[in-house]
């Protein structure tokens, strides 16, 4: 017959059971620790839905030229002749001449690619984040333009100047995993 196993006391019986907790708990208290350690770093992006264009972006951010740039959803774009993000909606005699293109900087670049399709590239170190495009493009477009924080640029400031001085507070926080807000095209009707 197998022998029995021995009797612990009552002592004995706490002592390990205090161990065995005392041991859960640290494990736990550690393994909170470090999940915090591996908590997903967040950083800036404009959401495009909030953006109101002010142009705040050129400015305020503490990199010359501004993190911003504005990007081309091509797949919301008409390719149209006359692109109010590329030209200003005041022109005399509804000209497009160099003169009466909207971009300062000259960040956007128009390409003919058969009448009446135009292609509009953005050349992103020319572009300073002035919105102006973006604006032309929101108020007599179809919203292809928009800005976005290009994390290759951006310093990822605790305190963002951008994001303090935005008045539509569409500077917001986003996971590194999922870094750009796109822009959706809007129900009409």
């Amino acid at each position: 017959m197998p022998d029995s196993p021995p009797k612990r006391t009552r002592r004995e019986f706490l002592r390990e059971a205090l161990r065995a907790a005392g041991l859960l708990l640290f494990s736990g208290g550690l393994g909170a620790v470090l999940s915090r350690g591996e908590a997903e770093e967040m950083v800036w992006q404009i959401d495009p839905e909030k953006c109101t264009q002010c142009g705040q972006c050129a400015t305020e951010c503490v990199l010359t030229p501004s993190a911003v740039k504005c990007v081309h959803q091509y797949a919301m774009c008409g390719y149209c002749k006359l692109c109010f993000g590329f030209f200003r909606d005041q022109r005399p005699d509804d000209g497009t001449g160099a003169e009466n293109v909207r971009c300062p900087t000259d960040a956007i670049r128009r390409r003919f690619v058969e009448e009446p399709y135009y292609q509009y590239m953005i050349d992103e170190p020319r572009c300073i984040g002035c919105a102006k495009c973006v604006k032309g493009c929101e108020a007599y477009g179809n919203g292809a333009l928009y800005l976005q924080v290009r994390h290759d640029r951006c310093l990822n400031c605790n305190q963002c100047a951008i994001a303090t001085a935005c008045p539509a507070q569409a500077f917001v926080r986003v996971p590194r995993s999922k870094p750009y807000i796109l822009k959706t095209r809007k129900a009409s009707g």
